[in-house]
């Protein structure tokens, strides 16, 4: 049996994960159809549902195309009304098991936009445990505050760091040399980040992904992760030439919008 997860690369940066099971697939965020519907062509899989962790429309765009090509294909998504395709609306815990043995917990990690949901899997498909996390968690980095406040993401993205230090982390944007080259700025004297930059910045020069990450290698490379950590405070401290903040979610507040304006 094939089980995998693979990369479908859309737009210029997007990835939509799909988890195959067998003759069976989910796909992640489907931004858009077509590639997704060329994936499906080329390995004769069946298209078993759909997974939306946010409403943006480089994550939802292909619904509609989706759907009507598969009727009565199933979609898990945010709760509310605001994203027209979405059949299964799903809340902080709820679990689903859209392929059989692949159960996942639903988390909500609001921040990024009010309605963002994770999927947690603890037993993934290659025995580690899966998260697929949208734009609330990155490689090297999160995601802009477009709807809720500093406070709000970084109880998200503490949230995430509870999760086992093995599990793979499935974020939809291929943002990580970006986001490593202001890590570096932000955590200068972490001998892993560079490590780990040497690392990703092979792989980009053979055009593979950095992705998944994990959730341990984000603890010890990812600053806003390590708002806690006394070099990381000091660095956005002398950046905005302030004192030391005195709690890890102002320190995260002044490390976003540094990187927002870098």
């Amino acid at each position: 049996m094939n089980n995998a997860i693979h990369p479908i690369p859309a737009f210029t940066d997007n990835y939509i994960w799909a988890i195959r099971c067998g003759n069976q697939c989910l796909v992640v965020d489907p931004g858009d159809a077509t590639p997704v519907l060329s994936y499906l062509e080329q390995t004769q899989v069946k298209l078993a549902g759909i997974l939306i962790t946010h409403h943006h429309a480089d994550h939802t765009g292909g619904l509609n195309t989706l759907q009507n090509t598969f009727p009565g294909c199933p979609v898990y998504g945010p709760q509310g009304n605001h994203i027209k395709g979405i059949t299964i609306a799903l809340g902080d815990g709820d679990q689903l098991e859209p392929l059989p043995g692949l159960t996942f917990k639903v988390l909500t990690v609001p921040g990024h936009t009010l309605d963002h949901i994770a999927f947690f899997a603890s037993e993934g498909l290659n025995g580690h445990p899966l998260l697929f996390c949208g734009d609330t968690l990155f490689a090297g980095g999160c995601g802009r505050i477009f709807e809720g406040d500093p406070g709000m993401m970084y109880t998200s993205l503490s949230r995430l760091t509870e999760l086992p230090d093995q599990t793979q982390v499935y974020c939809a944007h291929e943002y990580t040399m970006a986001n490593l080259g202001f890590a570096a700025k932000a955590d200068p004297d972490n001998s892993a980040l560079f490590t780990r930059i040497k690392t990703e910045q092979s792989k980009r020069e053979k055009n593979e992904p950095t992705l998944p990450s994990t959730i341990g290698i984000e603890l010890r490379t990812n600053p806003f992760l390590r708002c806690h950590n006394t070099e990381v405070a000091t660095q956005v401290a002398q950046h905005w030439n302030k004192d030391v903040a005195s709690s890890a979610t102002e320190i995260f507040a002044d490390l976003r919008r540094w990187k927002d304006n870098a």
